[in-house]
């Protein structure tokens, strides 16, 4: 696969799924712009990822129906409309509106990913979408620091500006760049949708991949709703600027992505997720200590967003397969689930937070994919028994 496409998917997908996370390290002075408490503010980082998770059941579908490059520019007309909305809200339920739309709307990059996935060939289909997925995470990185520091510069408001310009930058290039490739199905709206239902229904390592996704992620909305409002607290006292830098030592994450799409290539999907799961929960040892250690937080976040990630990416190499002519279906399913998820864990956390505090929020987190563990465990257990029988059940030769 041409690494220049690879390269335009992915800063493409960075781009736009960064819309969805530059009010995190902001939701200091959105709460005080509009003196409104915590758990108010943290309710519209929490809108946008719900937004996030219906675009994925309503938009993310239409991949497999109508041609990739022109739906991707609609989407993206309509991203930037809402991104205007927020930057001129008046009031915070009036931005949660508007970042509901901006999250149902940034869906571009569960769109290329499959895309990615069918362009190209199966032997480094891993690594693609490694790339892909990298240039993802760097976005959802660096929408934090940039965040911070336009925000230091030019308020808040201009964050949301400068994010529809980029929109706009972004339709054109998709537009000159993407391959024009027909639709893989003719499937009409509703009956596409139904096919997602029966896709979850007959596949079960699609429902076992969903899990594990779901499991992971939720922790990750518990622990970046929340920590905006430690490191603006009383606490550390940081500035906008210094919140935004601080997002980038989740980097180890972004390389975990290629590290992990070249190990799935080799087989190794399975073996590996249980680790990163691991990673996950260990993380949060780590992010509790970080209460009054900056290192401590520091390391948190390089393992949360490494085990996150990492888990991510082998799911992904493993339930693309299994249709090839459904991967958007495919990619609907497990994404909605896993935004689904860290909605449920960014809401949970603004309430946990304003209630009980940072250490409360941690243990939140970690009871996600504490779970996600046990259940690989199971899986391991199940599987080596399964194989056990067919050894024994096998005829001696003869």
């Amino acid at each position: 696969m041409d690494r220049g496409l690879v390269l335009v998917m992915a800063l493409a997908s960075g781009m736009v799924v960064a819309n969805s996370y530059y009010a995190q390290p902001l939701v200091g002075a959105i709460a005080a712009a509009f003196g409104a408490s915590t758990t108010s503010v943290g309710l519209v980082v929490t809108a946008s990822q719900i937004g996030y998770a219906v675009g994925l059941a309503l938009l993310v579908p239409l991949g497999d129906l109508i041609e990739r490059r022109r739906l991707l520019v609609a989407i993206l007309a309509a991203t930037t409309l809402s991104l205007a909305g927020m930057a001129l809200a008046p009031s915070w339920p009036v931005l949660g509106v508007a970042a509901l739309l901006v999250g149902v709307t940034s869906v571009v990059g569960q769109v290329l990913v499959p895309f990615a996935a069918t362009l190209a060939r199966p032997d480094e289909r891993g690594r693609v979408i490694g790339s892909v997925m990298t240039g993802l995470l760097l976005g959802i990185l660096l929408s934090r620091t940039v965040a911070g520091l336009v925000a230091e510069v030019a308020g808040w408001r201009a964050v949301f500006w400068l994010a529809a310009g980029l929109m706009v930058a972004t339709s054109l290039l998709l537009y000159r760049r993407l391959p024009v490739v027909a639709p893989s199905t003719r499937l009409g709206y509703r009956a596409l949708l139904r096919s997602v239902v029966r896709l979850v229904a007959e596949e079960p390592v699609l429902r076992l991949r969903m899990a594990y996704g779901a499991l992971t992620y939720a922790s990750f909305g518990v622990f970046w709703t929340s920590v905006g409002f430690l490191l603006a607290g009383p606490g550390y006292g940081w500035s906008d600027a210094r919140i935004g830098l601080f997002t980038l030592v989740g980097v180890a994450g972004a390389l975990a992505a290629r590290f992990a799409g070249t190990l799935a290539d080799r087989g190794h999907a399975r073996t590996q997720t249980g680790a990163f799961v691991a990673a996950t929960a260990l993380s949060f040892v780590l992010l509790a200590l970080g209460r009054t250690s900056v290192a401590a937080l520091a390391a948190g976040v390089a393992l949360l967003d490494l085990g996150i990630q990492g888990t991510h990416i082998s799911n992904q190499s493993l339930f693309y397969p299994l249709r090839p002519e459904a991967r958007s279906r495919l990619n609907t399913a497990y994404m909605t689930s896993y935004f689904a998820a860290g909605s449920l864990g960014s809401g949970l956390s603004a309430v946990v937070y304003s209630a009980y505090g940072w250490t409360a929020v941690c243990v939140l987190g970690a009871l996600f994919p504490v779970a996600g563990t046990l259940l690989w465990v199971g899986e391991t257990i199940s599987r080596s028994r399964v194989r056990r029988r067919e050894i024994t059940s096998c005829p001696a030769r003869t």
